[in-house]
Protein backbone atom coordinates (compact mmCIF):
# COMPACT_ATOMS: atom_id res chain seq x y z
CA UNK A 1 0.00 0.00 0.00
CA UNK A 2 1.41 3.37 -1.02
CA UNK A 3 2.03 6.25 1.34
CA UNK A 4 -0.82 8.65 1.93
CA UNK A 5 -0.15 12.19 0.69
CA UNK A 6 0.22 14.81 3.42
CA UNK A 7 -2.96 16.55 4.42
CA UNK A 8 -3.35 19.90 2.72
CA UNK A 9 -3.42 22.81 5.10
CA UNK A 10 -6.60 24.81 4.56
CA UNK A 11 -6.05 28.31 3.25
CA UNK A 12 -6.56 31.02 5.80
CA UNK A 13 -9.69 33.01 4.90
CA UNK A 14 -8.81 36.31 3.30
CA UNK A 15 -10.57 38.93 5.38
CA UNK A 16 -10.33 42.70 4.95
CA UNK A 17 -6.88 44.15 4.41
CA UNK A 18 -6.09 45.76 7.76
CA UNK A 19 -3.66 48.38 9.15
CA UNK A 20 -1.65 45.43 10.50
CA UNK A 21 -1.37 44.00 6.99
CA UNK A 22 -0.23 47.40 5.71
CA UNK A 23 2.54 47.58 8.30
CA UNK A 24 3.66 44.11 7.22
CA UNK A 25 3.87 45.41 3.64
CA UNK A 26 6.17 48.22 4.79
CA UNK A 27 8.32 45.71 6.67
CA UNK A 28 8.48 43.33 3.71
CA UNK A 29 10.09 46.07 1.62
CA UNK A 30 12.66 46.75 4.37
CA UNK A 31 13.60 43.11 4.98
CA UNK A 32 16.23 43.02 2.21
CA UNK A 33 18.40 45.54 4.05
CA UNK A 34 17.58 45.06 7.74
CA UNK A 35 16.21 41.55 8.36
CA UNK A 36 16.97 41.66 12.10
CA UNK A 37 15.06 44.89 12.66
CA UNK A 38 12.20 43.57 10.55
CA UNK A 39 12.09 40.32 12.49
CA UNK A 40 11.88 42.18 15.81
CA UNK A 41 9.13 44.41 14.46
CA UNK A 42 7.23 41.45 13.05
CA UNK A 43 7.32 39.72 16.44
CA UNK A 44 6.10 42.93 18.08
CA UNK A 45 3.11 42.83 15.71
CA UNK A 46 2.48 39.17 16.49
CA UNK A 47 2.81 38.20 12.83
CA UNK A 48 4.59 35.31 11.13
CA UNK A 49 6.79 35.34 8.03
CA UNK A 50 3.91 33.71 6.16
CA UNK A 51 1.60 36.53 7.30
CA UNK A 52 4.05 39.08 5.93
CA UNK A 53 4.36 37.31 2.60
CA UNK A 54 0.61 36.96 2.26
CA UNK A 55 0.03 40.62 3.12
CA UNK A 56 2.53 41.63 0.45
CA UNK A 57 0.93 39.29 -2.11
CA UNK A 58 -2.52 40.75 -1.47
CA UNK A 59 -1.16 44.31 -1.57
CA UNK A 60 0.43 43.76 -4.96
CA UNK A 61 -2.78 42.21 -6.24
CA UNK A 62 -4.81 45.22 -5.08
CA UNK A 63 -2.39 47.64 -6.71
CA UNK A 64 -2.56 45.91 -10.08
CA UNK A 65 -6.28 45.24 -10.38
CA UNK A 66 -7.50 46.69 -13.71
CA UNK A 67 -9.73 49.69 -13.05
CA UNK A 68 -9.09 49.27 -9.32
CA UNK A 69 -9.57 52.07 -6.85
CA UNK A 70 -7.01 54.87 -6.75
CA UNK A 71 -4.21 55.04 -4.21
CA UNK A 72 -5.96 57.54 -1.92
CA UNK A 73 -9.20 55.55 -1.86
CA UNK A 74 -7.20 52.40 -1.17
CA UNK A 75 -5.43 53.97 1.80
CA UNK A 76 -8.70 55.32 3.19
CA UNK A 77 -10.30 51.88 2.94
CA UNK A 78 -7.37 50.28 4.80
CA UNK A 79 -6.26 52.95 7.26
CA UNK A 80 -9.50 54.86 7.74
CA UNK A 81 -9.84 58.61 7.61
CA UNK A 82 -6.48 60.43 7.77
CA UNK A 83 -5.37 61.95 11.05
CA UNK A 84 -4.89 65.27 9.29
CA UNK A 85 -5.25 66.86 5.84
CA UNK A 86 -2.99 69.87 5.26
CA UNK A 87 -2.49 72.08 2.18
CA UNK A 88 1.08 71.89 0.93
CA UNK A 89 2.99 73.92 -1.67
CA UNK A 90 6.00 72.21 -3.26
CA UNK A 91 7.51 74.49 -5.86
CA UNK A 92 4.74 75.23 -8.35
CA UNK A 93 2.68 72.24 -7.22
CA UNK A 94 -0.25 72.76 -4.87
CA UNK A 95 -1.27 69.57 -3.11
CA UNK A 96 -2.66 68.15 0.11
CA UNK A 97 -0.71 66.12 2.65
CA UNK A 98 -2.73 63.28 4.20
CA UNK A 99 -1.26 61.74 7.35
CA UNK A 100 -2.06 58.40 8.99
CA UNK A 101 -0.58 57.01 12.22
CA UNK A 102 1.58 53.90 12.00
CA UNK A 103 1.45 52.08 15.39
CA UNK A 104 4.74 50.28 14.75
CA UNK A 105 6.51 53.66 14.67
CA UNK A 106 4.58 55.90 17.05
CA UNK A 107 6.67 58.99 16.20
CA UNK A 108 6.16 58.61 12.44
CA UNK A 109 3.23 59.08 10.11
CA UNK A 110 2.48 57.67 6.67
CA UNK A 111 2.13 60.64 4.35
CA UNK A 112 0.42 60.71 0.97
CA UNK A 113 0.74 63.86 -1.11
CA UNK A 114 -2.34 64.30 -3.29
CA UNK A 115 -2.35 66.46 -6.43
CA UNK A 116 -5.38 68.62 -7.34
CA UNK A 117 -6.58 65.91 -9.75
CA UNK A 118 -6.72 63.39 -6.89
CA UNK A 119 -3.61 61.44 -7.92
CA UNK A 120 -1.17 60.37 -5.23
CA UNK A 121 2.10 62.17 -5.96
CA UNK A 122 4.22 60.72 -3.15
CA UNK A 123 3.77 58.06 -0.43
CA UNK A 124 6.25 57.66 2.44
CA UNK A 125 6.97 57.87 6.16
CA UNK A 126 7.59 61.26 7.77
CA UNK A 127 8.12 62.48 11.34
CA UNK A 128 4.85 63.04 13.19
CA UNK A 129 3.94 66.69 13.81
CA UNK A 130 5.24 67.69 17.21
CA UNK A 131 7.50 64.64 17.58
CA UNK A 132 11.15 65.46 18.31
CA UNK A 133 13.46 65.12 15.34
CA UNK A 134 16.60 63.00 15.74
CA UNK A 135 19.92 64.75 16.25
CA UNK A 136 21.87 64.12 13.08
CA UNK A 137 25.39 65.51 13.27
CA UNK A 138 27.81 62.77 12.22
CA UNK A 139 27.91 59.51 10.28
CA UNK A 140 27.46 57.59 13.53
CA UNK A 141 23.99 59.12 13.95
CA UNK A 142 22.82 57.68 10.62
CA UNK A 143 21.76 54.23 11.76
CA UNK A 144 19.01 52.16 10.10
CA UNK A 145 15.51 53.51 10.78
CA UNK A 146 16.96 56.55 12.58
CA UNK A 147 15.64 59.24 10.24
CA UNK A 148 13.53 60.09 7.22
CA UNK A 149 14.57 61.44 3.83
CA UNK A 150 13.75 65.06 4.61
CA UNK A 151 15.50 64.91 8.00
CA UNK A 152 18.74 63.66 6.45
CA UNK A 153 18.50 66.21 3.64
CA UNK A 154 18.08 69.08 6.11
CA UNK A 155 20.80 67.88 8.49
CA UNK A 156 23.44 67.47 5.77
CA UNK A 157 22.48 70.12 3.23
CA UNK A 158 23.04 70.47 0.40
CA UNK A 159 21.87 66.96 -0.47
CA UNK A 160 21.25 65.57 -3.94
CA UNK A 161 18.44 63.11 -4.76
CA UNK A 162 19.47 59.79 -6.26
CA UNK A 163 17.35 57.38 -8.26
CA UNK A 164 16.07 54.57 -6.03
CA UNK A 165 16.51 50.90 -6.87
CA UNK A 166 12.73 50.31 -6.69
CA UNK A 167 9.55 52.45 -6.73
CA UNK A 168 9.35 52.45 -2.90
CA UNK A 169 13.02 53.42 -2.47
CA UNK A 170 14.75 56.79 -2.54
CA UNK A 171 18.41 57.73 -2.58
CA UNK A 172 20.23 60.76 -1.21
CA UNK A 173 23.83 61.88 -1.74
CA UNK A 174 25.46 64.27 0.73
CA UNK A 175 28.60 64.95 2.74
CA UNK A 176 28.69 64.14 6.46
CA UNK A 177 31.50 64.26 9.02
CA UNK A 178 32.59 61.30 11.09
CA UNK A 179 32.97 61.54 14.87
CA UNK A 180 36.36 63.22 14.50
CA UNK A 181 34.97 65.83 12.11
CA UNK A 182 36.46 64.45 8.88
CA UNK A 183 33.96 64.82 5.97
CA UNK A 184 32.93 61.81 3.88
CA UNK A 185 30.84 61.45 0.74
CA UNK A 186 27.73 59.39 1.49
CA UNK A 187 24.95 57.73 -0.44
CA UNK A 188 21.95 56.79 1.70
CA UNK A 189 19.07 54.54 0.67
CA UNK A 190 15.57 54.87 2.09
CA UNK A 191 12.58 52.56 1.84
CA UNK A 192 9.18 54.22 2.17
CA UNK A 193 11.12 57.28 3.31
CA UNK A 194 12.92 55.59 6.24
CA UNK A 195 16.73 55.22 6.25
CA UNK A 196 17.85 51.65 5.54
CA UNK A 197 21.57 51.69 4.71
CA UNK A 198 24.53 53.92 3.91
CA UNK A 199 27.45 53.70 1.51
CA UNK A 200 30.39 55.80 2.71
CA UNK A 201 33.57 56.54 0.79
CA UNK A 202 36.93 57.49 2.28
CA UNK A 203 37.65 60.91 3.72
CA UNK A 204 37.35 63.75 1.23
CA UNK A 205 40.64 65.17 0.04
Amino acid sequence: MGRMPPAKRPDRPAGPFTPLDFQLVLLRRMADHNPDLVEDARHALGASIADMREANRRWQAMRHVPRGRGAVSRYRSILGEPESVTPRQIGDLSCEALLWPVPLWSDLRFEVLVAPNGAAWNEWLVRAPGAPSPELRTLEDLTPWSCTVDEAARAFAPARPLEGSAPTRWGLAFTAPDASGVPHDCAAEFTYGLLQRMAVTGPRA
